[in-house]
């Protein structure tokens, strides 16, 4: 799988551009705020639905203008399809897959896979357990269009949970069953999804990162579900004087987190920097192994300004692992560990909203 050619029209700053991608390396670099993170952010969107960015994509329209669209062109399987991204002023998203519209954005999820890296996902071991919920959740709607549902369904039954906690005020019990055993009802396939994900990324991440450290470190990746799904309907009861004292839903998925141990240490509390970072980048490279083996197909990746992020010998074990798969990488700079590369790929200049291929014209 490889994105073939996108298209931008009035996305960011770019008011039109037609773009030819390599099957392996792509390296956009130049300044900051120079619109290289545009271009994974337009692949992104047409993969997901939404921005890794933004949470109002409607930002992500060119300046003054009431529309933006993106057409991307991807090889699969052995043939071309074509995604169609729309967005106006007005926050409505719209998308299409070979032509025909889709009905709901959920239903990108799995046409086009992809793994983003950026500098903030080296802080994902320290970060708080939302962003480590939300690496989980993305990775797993895109390999499971059924989780997905059942995550889309459990957040709507938690928001009318909490909304009918914050104004109920007698018979709290009976009348907070319906919402109980939907919430079980969802929540519970959330969490035995996720631990089976959680397993097969430990072993894979267990091995990367033993490879990574010259086998001195074990990594450990632990599931760690506020309740276990067999004992979400009782937890529920028993914690309803306090969710109604406190208007929300104390326990579920909504509440989980991930724990990563290096040999039996906490790396949250008690490992280093440089400890924390490479199990960030163990756990990235995990992820990029564990879609191949679900999908059987390699994703894309997208690296957003990481390599400077990375010292020399974590950026040849990141290099090293993506040989075979298509990688769009951004930087202000290209060092010489990136040059070894460029004769598996195209290299282009960004400046101002403008692509210069590398020693040649604009685009």
């Amino acid at each position: 799988m490889y994105v073939k050619e996108v298209n931008l029209y009035q996305f960011r700053n770019y008011e039109q551009l037609n773009l030819s991608l390599h099957p392996k390396l792509n390296i956009f670099y130049g300044q900051n705020a120079q619109g290289k993170t545009n271009i994974l952010e337009s692949l992104y969107l047409c993969a997901t639905g939404r921005s890794h960015r933004t949470t109002h994509e409607k930002e992500a329209i060119h300046w003054h203008k009431d529309e933006a669209h993106i057409r991307l062109f991807l090889h699969k399987q052995n043939r071309v399809e074509k995604i169609d991204f729309h967005l106006d002023k007005s926050g409505r998203k719209s998308a299409a897959h070979n032509g025909i519209p889709i009905q709901k954005l959920g239903e990108l999820l799995g046409i086009i896979n992809v793994v983003i890296f950026s500098p903030e996902d080296l802080q994902l071991i320290k970060s708080g357990p939302k962003e480590r919920r939300r690496f989980l959740d993305i990775e797993l709607c895109q390999l499971d269009r059924i989780y997905y549902y059942n995550l889309q369904q459990y957040h709507k039954v938690l928001k009318q949970r909490n909304h009918f906690l914050k104004q109920i005020n007698k018979n709290p019990k009976d009348m907070t069953d319906i919402w109980d055993e939907q919430l079980v009802h969802f929540g519970e396939k959330v969490i035995e999804a996720r631990k089976v994900f959680i397993e097969k990324l430990n072993h894979l991440a267990l091995l990367i990162h033993g490879n990574i450290t010259a086998q001195k470190e074990k990594l450990l990746v632990e599931y760690s579900p506020s309740v276990s799904s067999n004992q979400f309907r009782e937890k529920l009861k028993e914690n309803l004087v306090r969710d109604l004292q406190s208007g929300t839903t104390s326990i579920g998925p909504h509440r989980d987190d991930i724990v990563f141990k290096v040999n039996g240490m906490d790396l949250r509390t008690y490992g280093s920097q440089g400890q924390q970072r490479s199990a960030a980048l163990s756990l990235k490279l995990a992820e990029i192994d564990l879609m191949k083996q679900e999908t059987g197909e390699a994703p894309i990746l997208l690296l957003d300004d990481v390599l400077s992020e990375l010292d020399e010998n974590r950026q040849k074990d990141l290099i090293a692992h993506i040989d075979d798969i298509q990688t769009i990488l951004t930087c202000t700079g290209i060092e010489d560990l990136i040059l070894k590369q460029i004769h598996k790929g195209f290299v282009y200049y960004v400046e101002d909203g403008h692509i210069y291929p590398k020693d040649s014209k604009m685009l």
